[in-house]
């Protein structure tokens, strides 16, 4: 490992150093990939930046060949989707309806600095947030979200953390989920995002803790993860209803940073955090 240390410019009051530790051969299939991206005109500078394209080439494997394809992918998307202007052109005027009936959204920052979203899958209506949205919306919004994140959110964690972030920490809270009621156009939509985050924004969790899990979700997820890729199974952990000593015992997160629902002592406004 080689230990690197990159400066934040044009800070007005202080200079800030990011601590920024590299893998010698990760950066060496980097400094490759950089190269061939070059050649076929592919990298703006927009992108050229390292950990962007590590995060590419982790998702395929560090093969070379398939991490070409994603990135085409990628960069096709955007441009049909218009993601490049997507912040600043798309107005989600049903946001705090939407909230009512899927609660979600980021709330502190794990012990590493990583920041931590939260989705209380339990509390979904699914029938009344498709009369409040579209998939189609939806969808713009949850994409608009991870844009925000890159512009605003991981630069303000990494400044924070005085390290590289670019990855969150889930908390995926399925207290009261019913299956049945849940139905095939939220299953289709999580589907949706899923395949998009997969895409074109990989390599961006930490780990994800599904708490409230009864019997049942644990016996579907034993079968689900045999058809997932280990490395994604290993980053997710699912807890029944003791999970608080597991979250705060491990010191994973701060309980000034978990809401009261999740065990933590937060009590800010929006039904404790």
């Amino acid at each position: 490992m080689r230990k690197r240390s990159r400066r934040v410019p044009d800070c007005k009051y202080t200079a800030i150093s990011i601590e920024d530790v590299r893998d010698v051969e990760e950066e060496k299939a980097v400094r490759a990939y950089r190269q061939a991206l070059l050649a076929k005109d592919q990298l703006s500078p927009h992108y050229d930046d390292y950990h962007t394209l590590l995060r590419f080439l982790k998702a395929r494997k560090f093969d070379l060949d398939e991490t070409m394809q994603m990135w085409e992918d990628m960069l096709n998307w955007r441009k049909e989707y218009g993601v490049d202007t997507i912040v600043q052109d798309f107005v989600y005027d049903e946001y705090e309806e939407v909230q009512q009936c899927y609660p979600h959204g980021y709330h502190g920052v794990d012990k590493q600095g990583h920041p931590v979203y939260i989705e209380r899958i339990g509390k979904t209506d699914p029938v009344k947030l498709m009369k409040i949205t579209t998939v189609e919306r939806f969808l713009k919004y949850h994409v608009q979200g991870f844009e925000k994140a890159f512009l605003e959110k991981f630069p303000a964690c990494s400044i924070a953390a005085q390290r590289h972030i670019d990855r969150t920490i889930t908390i995926l809270d399925v207290q009261g989920l019913n299956w049945v009621s849940f139905g095939k156009v939220a299953h289709d939509l999580l589907m949706h995002i899923q395949k998009i985050d997969g895409d074109n924004y990989p390599e961006t969790l930490h780990q994800m803790y599904i708490v409230n899990a009864g019997s049942g979700f644990k016996l579907l997820w034993s079968t689900a993860k045999g058809f997932l890729d280990p490395n994604t199974t290993a980053k997710i952990h699912v807890l029944g209803n003791r999970f608080h000593n597991e979250l705060l015992d491990l010191e994973i997160i701060d309980p000034s940073q978990l809401p009261e629902f999740l065990g933590g002592i937060c009590s800010c406004p929006n039904d404790g955090g």
